[in-house]
C-alpha cells in the first residue's frame, strides 16, 4: 500500500519506531475479510516529524483499503504542539490541529478523531487541571481524556527517548494528584508502558476504582533486548499481571500495536510482508489471553498507525483481527470492532 504522494518514506528509527517502506508493504495484498463489518479504530496517530509526516490524509487512504472503518479514537503522538505560550498549555496544540483538519462529526466517510486523547503533564499534579480544561475546550466536545507515557525500563534502549519517563512514576504522589484531575473532569487514562511495569498500573487503578483505564497495546510487550532471553518468564509475568488488572472493571485493553520494534515478532525482517494468517498465529498468545481475562467488553482492536505500518499493511492488520476473533459471536464481534470503544470513549 503506497503512501500518499505528499508523504515520505519513514526514516525513524529510533525507540520504538520501524520504518515504512511503501515498495516492501506492496509485496503483499489480501483479500477482504468480512468488508461490511463496522469497524472504529481505537488508536491512531497524526506525525510530523522530520522524515516522517502522516496526517489526516495518509490515514484516509488507510482506512480506506477495504475494511468499514466508520470511525477512529486519535491518540496524543507530540504533534503540532503550541509553539509559544506556556509550555504546560503547548501540547493542547495537537488537540486544535487534530480538530482543525478532520471533518466534523456527521459528514460522509470515515469519521476521523471521533474521540481525541491528547497529552498534559500530569506531573503538575492539581495544576493540570487548567490544561485538562484548555484540551476540552480546543476539542469541540472531542476531547475524551490524557494519555501520559510512563515507559521505563533498566535496557534503556527500549525507551524511546522522546518518551522516556523516571522509574516508578505511575506510584508518584504528585503524578497521582494529576491523575485525580481526570477522574474529577470525568475523563479517560491510557496507559502506554512496559510489561514489567503493570504492577504499578495495577496499583494506580485500585486507587481510582472510577477512572477508566485504557491499556494500550495489549500491556507493552517486550522481548528484546534484556528480555529476550527471558521471554518465557516474562509471558507469564504478563499474564499475571493482566489477570489481575481484568478483575477491575474499570480497566480495558487495546488489542494492537504489536508491530513495534520492542515487540521482537521481527515481521520487518521478512523479505515479503507477513500475511493475516502469520501475524494472527503470532499474536493468539497475547491476544487471546486478553479476550479471556477481560472479555470482549472490554477489549478494543486498534491499528496503531502509522507506528505499526513498519511491519504490515492496514488491510492485512484488520484481516488478521478478524482471524483471531473468528470464533466470536456477532454481540461480541460487535463490541471488540467498534462497541467496547464507542463506549469506553463515549462516542455516541
Amino acid at each position: 500500500m503506497a503512501l500518499s504522494s505528499n508523504e515520505p518514506r519513514s526514516t525513524a528509527t529510533t525507540g520504538n519506531y520501524l520504518p515504512v517502506r511503501p515498495d516492501w508493504l506492496a509485496l503483499h495484498r489480501e483479500e477482504i475479510l468480512e468488508p461490511d463489518l463496522p469497524i472504529i479504530d481505537a488508536h491512531h496517530h497524526f506525525y510530523d516529524r522530520a522524515g516522517w509526516r502522516y496526517l489526516n490524509a495518509d490515514y484516509v487512504a488507510d482506512a480506506a483499503s477495504g475494511h468499514n472503518v466508520r470511525g477512529s479514537v486519535y491518540m496524543q503522538a507530540l504533534t503540532r504542539y503550541r509553539a509559544e505560550g506556556p509550555d504546560a498549555l503547548k501540547p493542547v496544540g495537537e488537540t486544535e490541529f487534530v480538530v482543525a483538519t478532520t471533518p466534523p462529526l456527521g459528514g460522509d466517510g470515515v469519521q476521523v478523531a471521533m474521540g481525541i486523547v491528547g497529552h498534559a503533564d500530569l506531573r503538575l499534579g492539581a495544576a493540570v487541571r487548567a490544561v485538562l480544561e484548555a484540551h476540552v475546550e480546543a476539542g469541540r466536545s472531542r476531547f475524551r481524556g490524557v494519555r501520559h507515557l510512563t515507559t521505563w525500563d533498566a535496557d534503556a534502549s527500549l525507551v524511546n527517548p522522546l518518551t522516556a519517563a523516571p522509574r516508578g512514576l505511575l506510584l508518584d504522589g504528585k503524578y497521582r494528584a494529576g491523575v485525580a484531575q481526570l477522574d474529577a473532569l470525568g475523563l479517560s487514562y491510557d496507559a502506554w508502558l512496559l510489561s514489567p511495569q503493570l504492577p504499578e498500573l495495577l496499583d494506580l487503578a485500585r486507587a481510582f476504582p472510577n477512572l477508566p483505564i485504557v491499556i494500550n497495546h495489549c500491556g507493552g510487550i517486550v522481548r528484546i533486548g534484556a528480555h529476550a532471553r527471558r521471554r518465557g518468564e516474562g509471558f507469564d509475568a504478563w499474564s499475571t499481571s493482566m489477570h489481575a488488572l481484568a478483575r477491575l472493571p474499570n480497566v480495558f485493553v487495546k488489542l494492537g500495536g504489536l508491530g513495534m520494534r520492542i515487540n521482537g515478532f521481527e515481521f520487518e525482517a521478512q523479505p515479503t510482508p507477513p500475511t493475516s494468517i502469520q501475524l494472527a498465529r503470532s499474536w493468539a498468545p497475547w491476544m487471546h489471553t486478553c479476550l479471556e481475562a477481560f472479555g470482549a467488553e472490554r477489549c478494543m482492536f486498534e491499528s496503531n498507525f502509522p507506528v505499526d505500518k513498519g511491519s504490515y499493511s492496514h488491510a492485512v492488520c484488520w484481516n488478521a483481527f478478524k482471524r483471531l476473533a473468528s470464533g466470536a459471536t456477532a454481540h461480541e464481534k460487535q463490541a471488540l470492532f467498534e462497541g467496547t470503544a464507542r463506549r469506553v470513549y463515549r462516542l455516541g
